[in-house]
Order: structure tokens, then sequence, then C-alpha cells
């Protein structure tokens, strides 16, 4: 299968020699997401909260994009800059995939993007593929 460059304008654009997304072989792999605004390019303020929601919302923009949902999400991997930010974090995301529970890997991290609190990735099993 040929590989697949995804791009949206319903998220923020690449801030590096990078895709929002690949899709192949029927799957979507996403760049790590951070909570920028896709109009402004600003990170949200808030807390890690809002900045979950943010990238929750950038994820599903990239996920639609390859005529997915969330709720064809397999596996996330999580960056968090502070553990204590990790209840926070998940009440929001679970939100977000309600049953559809994917695998998912937490990690903390010395550092984020623009100082942002949360990175969300995700891999995502392609319905039309």
């Amino acid at each position: 299968m040929t590989k697949r460059m995804i791009n949206t304008p319903n998220a923020p654009v690449a801030i590096g020699p990078y895709s929002q997304a690949v899709a192949i072989d029927g799957l979507l792999f996403t760049a790590g997401q951070i909570a920028l605004d896709p109009v402004t390019m600003t990170v949200v303020p808030g807390d890690v909260a809002a900045q979950t929601e943010q990238v929750m919302q950038n994820l599903a923009a990239i996920c639609e994009a390859a005529s997915a949902s969330l709720q064809d999400v397999v596996k996330t991997t999580v960056f968090l800059q502070d553990m204590s930010d990790f209840q926070s974090m998940n009440e929001v995301y679970a939100r977000h995939f309600g049953e559809n529970r994917p695998a998912r890997s937490t990690v903390a991290v010395r550092g984020l993007p623009r100082d942002v609190r949360v990175e969300i990735e995700a891999i995502v099993r392609l319905p039309n593929a």
C-alpha cells in the first residue's frame, strides 16, 4: 500500500519537518499533538485539563481528515511534563474515548515543545482501508 500524508487545517500545522499523520497499510500514525490552537498556532491558556481538551480536539480533526474517528484509535502514548497532572489529563482523555479504551502508555518527560504540559500521539485503524 502507498504511504499517504494526512494534513488538515483543523489541526495545528507541523512545527517541524514532519506530517500531522501518515496512513499506510490500513493504519494511521499521528504525530504527537500538543495544545496548539490550529487557527492562532498558540498554546491554549489554562491547566493540563484545558491543554488535554485541545490535544484531543486536534487528534479528532486528524482522524476525521483520514476518514476515521477517535473510536478507531487502538493505541496512544501520552507524554506528561509532570505525573501529578495524570488525574486531570485522564479525566479529559476518558471523556473523549468513553468505552472505547485504546491501549495506552503514559510517560513523564523532562520537557515538551512550547513548554506544554501534555502531548499525545495515536495509532488508528482506518475503517475503510
